[in-house]
């Protein structure tokens, strides 16, 4: 493996967050960049929240704070205001991941740190952003999924309305659009020698996220001569995106002897593949379908002669199967047992709870012929308040006793 340094070397982030929108530089600083978590003489309550609680501190806090550095700094008053300063006066990033404007409360807003580091990029990332008439609303990472429309409500056998297991959008969409913007924010600046300042909603991002379910909605509102199903279906339209895979026959869920597999021959070559691997050319024979995207909607026959095949084979079997028959069958796999699927044993490196609090994910995009050194353990309140003064501000021990007596560091 090469031992050149990681992706983003060199990045230097001043981060002011609190909960989920922390979540923007975790990926950073899996790639090596030096995340400095400023925090209140409290901690974020991060640690606290959620479920589960891994030896008193949250999976969320150990996930989405790893490889970060904690620094205590109590901006109320003006020596910590001042080390803040600093520290933006060689920082490439300041994120602002909780209300719009709180640092600018301190005299630490876009303006006043640009005239200290005219290349500074400043993101602030809050619930449903900086303008509309949902600012100022206080809000929490399920809002962002059910403003979207992404999450919808559920009811159970007593009548009262729950909110139903769901992928969580807006918390994971945030960090991917704001993370790319923020680098080609930094490659502007250092090219440019202009900084920027830029502002992410959380909610955006889920619906950005989500795109393909609402504009069908706004492409289904046009004239339905303008606007159509496709070929394969007669130009008839559809249910929208994916509620329209309910009806579908050859790109369907059906049970395998042991559980479940995704049967997605939607193309005429893999259907015509699969009838031939399993020795019942007659299937295509009677049913050829379309060259593309036919999904033999509605055929209530075929999917019960399907039903009955995928029974009689185990979910390996089938997708043996599909590698040597070549036609698209995937596992259905849940969030408990994904762990022990075997591609995601041959492509996930997991971070181990005794190093890093947790059992977790790494970051998954593979630099091939390289790999990223393992991100740190997510830090407790101010763990690194002494080093980060001493190493990047030159701060002796005598200098850091007297801020920590003042009461500057917490």
């Amino acid at each position: 493996m090469s031992k050149i340094p990681p992706p983003l070397a060199g990045l230097r982030i001043i981060e002011s967050s609190i909960l989920g929108p922390a979540s923007i530089t975790t990926a950073f600083a899996d790639l090596g960049a030096e995340v400095i978590k400023v925090e209140t003489p409290a901690g974020d309550y991060i640690r606290e929240m959620t479920w589960p609680i891994i030896e008193g501190v949250s999976l969320m806090h150990y996930h989405l704070n790893r490889g970060k550095k904690s620094l205590v700094l109590d901006l109320k008053k003006e020596e910590a205001r001042e080390i803040y300063r600093e520290l933006v006066r060689g920082a490439d990033v300041v994120i602002e991941a909780s209300k719009p404007g709180a640092l600018a409360k301190f005299g630490l807003g876009y303006e006043q740190l640009k005239a200290i580091n005219p290349k500074i990029v400043f993101c602030t990332v809050s619930g449903y952003g900086m303008s509309g008439p949902y600012a100022e609303m206080p809000s929490h990472g399920i809002a962002y999924d059910t403003w979207s429309g992404a999450c919808t409500p559920a009811y159970d056998e007593e009548g009262f309305c729950f909110i139903p297991e769901h992928v969580g959008i807006g918390i994971n969409a945030a960090p991917l659009f704001g993370g790319l913007a923020v680098l080609a924010g930094v490659m502007r600046a250092r090219s440019s020698g202009e900084g920027c300042f830029m502002e992410l909603a959380q909610s955006d991002a889920a619906a950005a996220f989500d795109w393909y379910r609402s504009e069908s909605y706004m492409a289904y509102a046009r004239p339905e001569d303008v606007v159509t199903g496709n070929k394969s279906d007669g130009y008839k339209r559809r249910p929208v995106a994916t509620a329209g895979m309910r009806e579908g026959v050859r790109y369907q869920m059906y049970e395998s002897a042991d559980g479940h597999v995704l049967f997605m021959a939607s193309e005429q070559a893999f259907w015509k593949n699969f009838c031939t691997g399993i020795g019942r050319l007659d299937l295509f024979e009677k049913w050829p379908g379309s060259k593309y995207a036919d999904h033999a909607r509605g055929n209530r026959e075929l999917q019960a002669i399907l039903r009955d095949i995928f029974r009689t084979r185990t979910s390996k079997q089938w997708l043996s199967f599909s590698a040597e028959a070549n036609t698209p069958i995937a596992p259905v796999n849940t969030p408990q047992n994904i762990v022990d699927d075997a591609q995601f044993q041959a492509r996930f490196k997991l971070l181990p709870h005794q190093q890093h609090g947790a059992d977790m994910l790494g970051f998954p995009v593979h630099f091939v012929g390289e790999e990223l050194p393992p991100p740190g353990r997510a830090p407790t309140v101010g763990q690194h308040s002494e080093q980060v003064l001493r190493e990047l501000l030159g701060f002796d021990q005598e200098k850091i006793t007297a801020l920590r007596q003042a009461g500057v560091l917490g």
